[in-house]
């Protein structure tokens, strides 16, 4: 008899997963970075863009950009003289998809799935 396949991983993190994952969790607990790494999974902005959807500064939306790509969750490119940002990372994709899958509109938990996905409950 064969052992059920999981899409968890089996084996523990290793103490650089586990820092680079708090890490980004740290970068993404900002709203403002979050609302930014929302959007432009979503479409291409600049900064003025970004700056008019989340309500803060271009100067803010700046350095908020800076730090997402320092950590690599956001990709830029240039267009004649702006840039453009945009999220290309599948994973960071799913992330932001899963979260906001799981937080109501009036910001309690969602309504579990039908059914449970945790592989001990399998």
């Amino acid at each position: 008899m064969s052992e059920p396949v999981s899409e968890y991983p089996t084996v523990e993190p290793t103490s650089p997963q586990l820092k680079a994952a708090a890490e980004t969790f740290a970068l993404l607990a900002a709203p403002t970075r979050l609302h930014i790494v929302w959007l432009l999974a979503r479409h291409e902005y600049d900064v003025g863009t970004l700056a008019e959807h989340t309500g803060a500064s271009v100067a803010a939306v700046s350095q908020h950009l800076a730090k997402l790509r320092l950590a690599s969750l956001v990709a830029a490119r240039r267009d004649g003289r702006r840039q453009i940002y945009a999220v290309e990372d599948p994973h960071v994709l799913t992330l932001v998809d899963q979260i906001f899958a799981h937080i109501a509109p009036d910001g309690t938990l969602a309504p579990d799935p039908p059914e449970p996905r945790h592989p001990a409950r399998s």
